[in-house]
């Protein structure tokens, strides 16, 4: 039972990784020059989103 919510858990958190991928490359695809402030920006919500993912693994394996 663990391994399934566990499976699902970082797929969904792998897709969602991909879709602030996905927004991120879509709002710079036009440009040539992007502000080293928007890649922070897009390091950060994916951090947050790993950070997240990992805190419910761990929240998981421990029940």
């Amino acid at each position: 039972m663990t391994e399934t919510l566990e499976s699902s858990s970082t797929e969904e958190m792998i897709d969602e990784i991909r879709a602030i991928i996905d927004r991120g490359l879509g709002d710079t695809k036009s440009r040539q020059v992007i502000a080293a402030s928007e890649v922070a920006d897009l390091l950060l919500d994916l951090r947050l989103v790993l950070d997240s993912g990992e805190n419910q693994m761990e929240s998981i394996s421990q029940n």
